[in-house]
């Protein structure tokens, strides 16, 4: 364990280095905040009710905020590393290392998972906090939170391992990658709320991995009055997409891995 806690370290040393990518990702939250702000106030605006699919303006803001705020932090970028790795040919030092490719990955980007936590989500949540006085609940549902974000995190991986892993058979990752997060974005909750889906779609939207990554956790912080049967059967849910990512990320990869070829030799 020390020389995955010792990769994370270096994550964190690397990501409070690039202070400026810091700052810019901040202030593209704000505006896309601000824009977020007036967008679902014409929205409940031209609706004519204070209530849209059981979630009022306030609601419907906090979320969003939230879900913002959660994807910056839990976003690894893993897909373009793993996509410059096999263009550039790095990948063949990354597999004759003593670690497996997936948990360096994994434990590569830990670092700045850390940083991001605490440099965005964080100010973020005290401030949604503040504002709304009190529109968050805080109790056990900050515990769950947290358990349900670490798997957030594992799932969200698995997934754009398995895109990443998809270069290996085209050596380009663009078109894909911006494909995938275009699914996530949406399927989610991130960019609209699940609840404001379609009864149908919003039932198939259930059964696929994707509402698993930032949904669950925001459902579970978010939750008024939460009872542990409830809680416990979403977290049940993502610990078995947990399992079922991870173990078709990996078989995934040991396929892949035979269609491996460097440029130059």
């Amino acid at each position: 364990m020390r020389k995955y806690l010792t990769m994370a370290r270096m994550g964190i040393m690397e990501s409070l280095h690039f202070r400026l990518g810091m700052f810019v990702l901040v202030v593209g939250n704000i505006l896309y905040l601000t824009l977020i702000y007036y967008l679902w106030k014409a929205v409940y605006a031209s609706s004519g009710t204070d209530v849209v699919n059981g979630l009022t303006f306030k609601d419907t803001l906090i979320y969003l905020v939230l879900a913002t705020a959660l994807y910056s932090f839990m976003e690894m970028y893993t897909v373009w590393e793993i996509g410059r790795d096999i263009q550039s040919g790095k990948i063949v030092l990354d597999l004759l290392k003593p670690i497996e490719y997936q948990s360096y990955l994994f434990w590569s980007f830990s670092g700045s998972l850390i940083v991001h936590f605490v440099c965005v989500f964080l100010p973020t949540f005290v401030i949604v906090f503040i504002v709304t006085k009190g529109g968050i609940p805080l109790g056990m549902n900050l515990i769950w939170f947290l358990i349900s974000v670490v798997m957030g995190v594992v799932i969200n991986f698995c997934i754009d391992y398995i895109v990443g892993t998809i270069c290996l058979f085209t050596e380009s990752i663009w078109g894909i990658n911006i494909m995938k997060q275009v699914i996530v974005l949406l399927l989610s909750g991130v960019t609209i709320p699940i609840a404001f889906f379609p009864e149908p779609f919003r039932t198939v939207v259930y059964y696929l991995p994707f509402q698993a990554v930032y949904n669950t956790p925001l459902k579970i912080l978010l939750s008024a009055t939460p009872t542990l049967e409830s809680t416990g059967w979403m977290l049940l849910v993502q610990f078995f997409w947990c399992v079922v990512m991870l173990l078709i990320s990996r078989i995934f990869w040991l396929v892949s891995l035979r269609q491996i070829t460097v440029n130059g030799g």
